[in-house]
C-alpha cells in the first residue's frame, strides 16, 4: 500500500542531509550508501529522488547523529523549498502561505503528513507519523516540525512565538537542542504545535502578487509534471476541466468504486480536493480570455455556490481578481 511520503522529490532535501552529516565528519560516501545516488547526482540542478532513496540517507544519518532531527530541521529555509519557498516568501498572508504549504505537500521534503486546523484561537499543526518506519520515525517528526517552523520565522521578521510543542516519542536524555522557545511535552497524543491564530493575518513582507501568481503557477505545472505519471490523475483532472463533478460521478465513469478511486489519487501523491483545485485554476482561465462571460456566471461554470468564494480562490491562484486577469489577458 502506498504511502503519504512516497513520492518524487527534489535532490536538495537529501542534498542538506548530507552537508549537515559532513558539518559533523561524516563522509557523504556513508550517508548515500544503500541509496543509489552519488554526490555528481545531488548537484544536478532539477534533479530528483525517490523516498526510498532519501530514506535511505535518513537512516544512515540516524545511525551515527540519532539525536540531530531538530537541528536538522532547523537548516531547511524557505528558499530550500525551491519555486515553492519563494511561493512562500511571496505569499500575501501567514495563511495564504500555510493553504500554499498544505497544498502543493508533494513538493516538499515531508514525510509526515502534516494538518492544521484553527483551535481555541490557537493554530494547531499536527504531524501524521503514524505510517513511518519505527527505526526513523521520531526523527523524521522532529525534523519536519522544526522545519515547518524555520520557514514560518522566515516569512515574518521576529517570527512567529510557539506556544506549544508536543512529542509522541518518549524525552530523550538530552533536551537541550529542543529550541522551539517553550518547553516540549513529550509522550504526548500527538506530534505538533501550535500558534497565535492572529498571526495568520500577518501581511508578509516579502508578498508580491505577480511572483506570487507566477510561482504559483511553476508550482502548479510541477506537480502537475510528477501527478501526470499516474493515468488516474491525469484523466480525472482532464475529466474535471471540462465540468464540474462529484467524486461519486467520477468513481462510476471509470467504473470503480470512490473508495479505489481516493487510494489510487493517494498513491499518486494528489487526492480529489487538489485535481478539482488544479482544474478549476485552468478552466478559469480559459473562460476568462475566451468568452464574455460575467464573473458570476464563470463562478457557476466552475461549480461555486458563490462568485465570492470563487474571487477568493483566484487570488490565491493567479494574486489578483478575475476581472483585472480576464482584462489584462484581452488587451495582450
Amino acid at each position: 500500500m502506498a504511502q503519504p511520503w512516497d513520492f518524487r522529490r527534489g535532490v536538495a532535501g537529501t542534498a542538506l542531509l548530507v552537508r549537515f552529516g559532513g558539518d559533523r565528519g561524516v563522509p557523504a560516501d556513508r550517508l548515500l550508501a544503500g541509496s543509489g545516488l552519488t554526490a555528481a547526482h545531488l548537484a544536478e540542478p532539477g534533479a530528483e529522488v525517490e523516498a526510498r532513496q532519501e530514506l535511505r540517507v535518513v537512516r544512515n544519518l540516524v545511525e551515527v547523529l540519532p539525536d540531530s532531527g531538530v537541528a536538522v530541521g532547523r537548516r531547511y529555509r524557505a528558499t530550500t523549498f525551491g519555486v515553492l519557498g519563494f511561493a512562500f516568501l511571496s505569499c500575501a498572508t501567514v495563511h495564504d502561505a500555510v493553504e500554499t504549504a498544505l497544498r502543493y505537500l508533494d513538493l516538499s521534503f515531508a514525510f509526515t503528513d502534516p494538518k492544521a486546523s484553527v483551535e481555541d484561537d490557537r493554530v494547531v499543526i499536527t504531524l501524521d507519523d503514524r505510517s513511518l518506519p519505527a527505526d526513523v520515525a521520531r526523527f523524521l517528526a522532529e525534523r519536519d516540525l522544526a522545519a515547518i517552523h524555520t520557514v514560518i520565522d522566515d516569512l515574518l521578521p521576529g517570527g512567529v512565538p510557539v506556544l506549544g510543542v508536543g512529542f509522541r516519542f518518549a524525552e530523550p536524555a538530552d533536551t537541550s537542542g529542543y529550541d522551539f522557545g517553550v518547553r516540549p511535552v513529550f509522550g504526548a497524543d500527538r506530534t505538533g504545535s501550535s500558534f497565535d491564530a492572529a498571526f495568520l493575518g500577518r501581511a508578509l513582507p516579502l508578498a508580491s502578487p505577480e511572483a506570487s501568481a507566477a510561482c504559483q503557477a511553476q508550482c502548479r505545472d510541477l506537480a502537475g509534471r510528477r501527478r501526470d505519471r499516474d493515468g488516474t490523475a491525469r484523466t480525472v483532472r482532464a475529466r474535471l476541466e471540462r465540468s464540474p463533478a462529484s467524486p461519486a460521478e467520477i468513481a462510476a465513469e471509470l467504473a470503480v468504486s470512490p473508495r479505489t478511486l481516493r487510494r489510487r489519487l493517494a498513491a499518486s501523491g494528489t487526492s480529489f480536493h487538489e485535481l478539482l483545485d488544479e482544474a478549476r485554476a485552468a478552466r478559469a482561465d480559459v473562460l476568462l480570455t475566451t468568452t464574455a462571460l460575467s464573473v458570476e456566471r464563470i463562478a457557476e461554470e466552475l461549480g461555486y455556490a458563490e462568485s465570492a468564494s470563487f474571487i477568493h480562490a483566484f487570488r490565491r491562484w493567479r494574486g489578483t481578481t478575475p476581472g483585472d486577469y480576464g482584462r489584462r489577458r484581452r488587451a495582450v
